[in-house]
């Protein structure tokens, strides 16, 4: 099969920092055109908008959607619609109606769609995930505390209706353990803090329980300055598991069992080219469908107003 032909759109930190250089390690791929409103590749030809980048390189078979959600629905359709295969950052929409229509456009035109969670691929979460399949689960607690401020300087998409707030790191979390836990989770309180100046919430403690009562307690907070907090604890019969630096390292009753480099984006692309190739998709909704659930559920609470 020669290389897949794809085109980005919306080029800012996150496709700089690691779709690009996942891109261009990966032989199933050849980066032929970008669009964004702000943002070029050098040496690869640019369009303002998807619109312009369809009509001028139609021979474009796969896009990847890296804009803030709220403007994905549009693009995705677009793209649909002109028979490209779609990547879609995470989180895969502003909405789960948008997404599940996207679902149906893709099936319906036999092209691919790929919902993205790049923390699933952190190196060492199926370790985990067999270890807890091999004994039973007390109780889970998730640590998601970063510094906005650090990796989301002057961002204010992330602050309207829509950008998630705290779930844009939050929803890593949660599409971790909806992957390593044996059954679905079902959220039964949560209270969102939002800043009285900002639409979206800037912390976040959950509680979810499944069919068996087993309680998972997450908190996820903006607000943390110096080390940075990413961290799934789970009390098990066979001891304390945890699960630390984004899903980087595993440890097992205090004893490090593995620690690898990140390379989640590397593994993402290898993804997409494996469901372009098998024509199919792969869109797993649950880690949405509890922030969807958390602003449902949740007890709204307000805090100072927050300023970058």
């Amino acid at each position: 099969m020669s290389a897949i032909k794809l085109a980005i759109v919306g080029v800012g930190k996150i496709v700089r920092d690691q779709h690009l250089p996942a891109i261009a390690a990966n032989a199933d791929f050849d980066l032929i055109a970008t669009a964004s409103r702000h943002g070029t590749v050098e040496g690869v030809p640019s369009y303002h908008t998807i619109e312009e980048l369809i009509a001028a390189v139609p021979d474009a078979t796969a896009v990847s959607l890296c804009m803030p959600p709220q403007y994905r629905y549009e693009a995705a359709y677009a793209a649909l619609n002109a028979g490209k295969h779609v990547f879609l950052e995470k989180p895969p929409g502003a909405t789960l109606s948008e997404v599940q229509d996207l679902v149906r456009l893709a099936d319906s035109k036999g092209l691919s769609l790929f919902a993205s969670w790049h923390s699933r691929y952190a190196p060492a979460v199926e370790a985990a995930k067999s270890f807890l399949a091999s004994t039973k689960i007390n109780s889970v607690h998730v640590i998601w505390k970063e510094d906005v401020r650090q990796w989301h300087p002057n961002q204010e998409w992330i602050w309207q209706a829509g950008g998630l707030g705290v779930f844009d790191p939050g929803i890593n979390a949660l599409s971790i353990i909806t992957h390593i836990l044996p059954r679905a989770l079902f959220i039964t309180k949560a209270t969102l803090e939002f800043p009285e100046n900002r639409d979206a919430p800037i912390a976040a403690d959950i509680h979810f329980s499944d069919v068996t009562k087993m309680p998972v307690h997450a908190e996820f907070d903006w607000r943390q300055t110096g080390k940075q907090s990413w961290d799934i604890v789970a009390e098990t019969e066979a001891g304390q598991m945890v699960l630390s630096e984004g899903g980087a390292k595993l440890s097992i009753n205090g004893e490090l069992k593995l620690a690898q480099p990140e390379r989640e984006y590397p593994a993402l692309y290898e993804r997409f080219a494996e469901i372009i190739k098998a024509k199919t998709s792969d869109v797993d909704l649950a880690p949405l469908t509890h922030v969807a659930d958390a602003f449902l559920l949740g007890r709204h609470k307000f805090v100072d107003s927050f300023y970058d």
